[in-house]
Order: C-alpha cells, then structure tokens, then sequence
C-alpha cells in the first residue's frame, strides 16, 4: 500500500486529521506542507504551518516499518527545520504514527529524554478505538490498517456515516474511503469498489468518478464520431454535388455526415462504458449498438449501469431496440 501518498493525501484534504489526533480543536489558518531539506536531502512527511509567528509548528510522520535509526532522522530534520525556520513560530510539537507498537524501534538511546517528552506525541492506530466512535478522520486513518477481510464492512460503514453526519467535505471524505479501499483490493475497479460501498445507480451517476469518466468518453467518441462522420459527408457531398450541383450536394452531404458523426459519437460513449466494465465486447453486440438510433443509445447510456454482464445487454437489445 501506498501509505505515503494516502497519508499526504488526508493531511492535505483534511488537515484537522492532526488536531483530532492530538486531542485538540483545530485552530484556523493552518497550511499543511510537505517540506524538503535540501541541504541533506531530508524530506519530512508533514509539516503544519502555524498562520503567524506566535503559533505552534507541528511535525507529523507517518512510519509503517521498523527503523532502528528513525528518530536519529527524525530529530534531525526537525531540528534543521528549526534552524532554517525558527522566524515563523513560537513553538514545535510532534506526532509520529504508527499502525501497532511492534512498528517503532527497540531503542531509544540517545534521544530517550525526548521521546518520551511532552514534545513528541506518539500514536498506534489499532489502539484508537472503535471505527463508530472515532471522528471520520481518524476512522479513515484507521481503516488503511484493517485486514482485507474486515475492510469492506468497515468501509461502508464509513461511507455510511459520511452521508448521515453533518461533516464538512462529505465527497473528499468519501473519495479517500474509496483510495484507501482500492490501494487494498487492487484488483477492483473504482466502480466495483462504489458499488462496494453501497452505492446506487443514480448516486453512481453524480459522483465526481462517473462524470468525469463519461465526459472524456464522451469526447473521444464525439470526436471520433465527428471526424468519421464529415469524412463521410464530403465523400457523400462531393459524389452527390457531381450529380445535383456541388454547392447543394456539398451542403447535404455534411448535414447528413454531422448527423451520422454525432449519432457515432454516442455510441462510442457506450461501447467505452461497457469495455470499462465487462472488458471486450463482441463484435456482434458492437455492430447491433452502432444501428441503433440516437433515442436508443441514450435509452441504453442511462440503462447500462444497471447491468452485470454482457448477457443484460443482449437481453435489452432484444426487448427495447
């Protein structure tokens, strides 16, 4: 899994995830930055940036493995960031996240009287509590840890909670739900996993993933479909223009080539759609989707989600074309 990025991602969509972690109402104006010391070529996982010089600077890292030398790095990043930053806050803190105790290292000399100080605060995720009672934030931290066989349960849940609970950003929690979810069954589409999480058709249909699939479907079909249909329309054009006048059949020829361009650019959407799903498709069934008239395919564009397998659409085809 991924974890850094999912990680930064959380922080950075939602970077009350620390405060909630530290116990603490999230203070305004706070920047989450992913910071490079260059001079050593150290990189911290998370920095929050106070808004003003009088405010706390907190350091978060996010360590998944066993590293005997971890906080030998991690102090000295954060004390080279201290060095390098000290005009832009009052104070520092902290925060080190681990997935279970058996994660950090065995030993903490020389940097004992520090770790266990009030300036580094550390965290096991199984040890957080149940996914029901957790705010959404640090429910979503812990699911990244769950074994893949409490997963999808724990994930609707979570998705669950997200459209009953008044919460800020109710789409950005629910795509991380559905990140954290394929990072673990990776095998899974995104729609698969959608559906996974409870999801209906229509609540398909207005997600962000859905559009924007559609809509580049879209495109590239009605490109493909425009393109085909005005080589077709100056062919038609110029064979009719020889017989009719070539102004009168130029102007037939590109209506009728538009027509047919659009009508090839819709059926381009469904065909992609159903390569999407089911993988390829028979050439009969393509052949049978390209004669269909413009109704029809949008009859058959709303339809489509509702189907399992590629035998739903024959059978649509059979009763409704």
């Amino acid at each position: 899994m991924h974890r850094d990025s999912l990680f930064y991602q959380l922080f950075a969509q939602l970077p009350q995830t620390l405060f909630d972690l530290l116990g603490r109402e999230a203070p305004q104006g706070y920047r989450f930055d992913s910071v490079e010391l260059k001079q050593t070529a150290f990189r911290m996982d998370g920095v929050f940036v106070p808004p003003d010089p009088s405010g706390i600077v907190y350091f978060c890292e996010v360590q998944f493995q066993r590293d005997n030398t971890f906080y030998e790095r991690f102090f000295a990043e954060i004390f080279l960031y201290l060095r390098l930053y000290r005009h832009t806050f009052s104070d520092w803190q902290a925060v080190v996240i681990y997935p279970h105790r058996q994660a950090e290292q065995v030993s903490f000399d020389p940097y004992e009287v520090l770790v266990n100080s009030h300036r580094l605060r550390r965290v096991y995720l199984n040890e957080l509590g149940s996914l029901e009672a957790l705010p959404l934030s640090l429910a979503l931290m812990q699911l990244t840890v769950l074994p893949e066989a409490e997963m999808p349960t724990a994930a609707r849940l979570l998705a669950e909670r997200t459209r009953i609970e008044a919460v800020p950003r109710p789409e950005v929690i629910m795509e991380l739900i559905t990140t954290i979810v394929l990072y673990k069954f990776t095998k899974l589409s995104r729609e698969e996993v959608l559906r996974m999480l409870g999801f209906t058709t229509e609540e398909l249909k207005r997600t962000r993933f859905y559009q924007e699939v559609y809509a580049e479907a879209r495109e590239d079909g009605l490109q493909q479909g425009l393109q085909q249909g005005l080589q077709q329309g100056l062919q038609q054009g110029l064979q009719q223009g020889l017989q009719q006048g070539l102004q009168q059949g130029l102007q037939q020829g590109l209506q009728q080539g538009l027509q047919q361009g659009l009508q090839q650019g819709e059926a381009a959407v469904v065909l992609r759609q159903l390569r999407r799903r089911f993988g390829s498709v028979p050439n009969d069934l393509e052949e049978r989707i390209r004669q269909l008239s413009p109704d029809q395919i949008e009859a058959l564009a709303e339809a489509l989600l509702d189907f399992t397998d590629l035998e739903a659409v024959f059978d649509w085809l059979d009763h409704s074309a």
